[in-house]
């Protein structure tokens, strides 16, 4: 049974409508941006925009894959729009702020983020 009371969030993550939900692990917010990844790629009109603010082309996307802050970028873009979030959030039946939460494993948290 789930708890919910509340409790330190550097204990437990954070609380979503009365449900806790932990933070993720890097291996989990990498899985993550994996599938982010995908769900871009799954449609032209999704991974166009992102080729174009990124500059990559189909032919060196893998290997960008590989770089450091790649998977943080793809989480980005996909927190970049509200409809592209909630609908893969929506997809893998997801609270979107998890997509942020990942983001921040991946990226660490933004300049003026003190959570």
């Amino acid at each position: 049974m789930l708890s919910t009371r509340a409790v330190d969030e550097t204990q437990t993550g954070y609380l979503t409508q009365g449900l806790m939900i932990r933070r993720s692990t890097t291996d989990e917010a990498e899985a993550l941006a994996l599938q982010a990844l995908a769900f871009l790629a799954s449609e032209p009109e999704r991974i166009e925009p992102f080729l174009s603010v990124t500059g990559l082309n189909p032919a060196n996307l893998r290997q960008a894959a590989g770089e450091p802050g790649f998977l943080a970028a793809v989480l980005d873009h996909i927190g970049s729009s509200d409809s592209l979030l909630l609908e893969f959030a929506g997809n893998l039946r997801l609270n979107p702020e998890i997509v942020a939460d990942a983001r921040r494993v991946l990226a660490g948290p933004e300049p003026d983020d003190f959570s």
